[in-house]
């Protein structure tokens, strides 16, 4: 039991971390996303583009500071 517990908490320090601004950006790039299928994303894109009547801002640019 005593093993289990330290396992448990050793595995919830590793989960917390700080990320300075600088970093968001690449943590925001497109490639760190889960996706198993890239078109399934274009699809689900497009038939948002059409029902809602927009287009665009899907993608994240900049390192979240405001500024470009």
């Amino acid at each position: 039991m005593l093993k289990l517990a330290l396992l448990v908490f050793l595995l919830s320090l590793a989960s917390c971390v700080t990320v300075r601004p600088e970093q968001r950006a690449v943590l925001a790039d497109p490639t760190m996303q889960f996706d198993s299928d890239p078109g399934d994303g274009a699809a689900r894109d497009h038939v948002l583009e059409n029902r809602e009547g927009s287009s665009g801002g899907t993608s994240v640019k900049g390192g979240g500071c405001g500024c470009n």
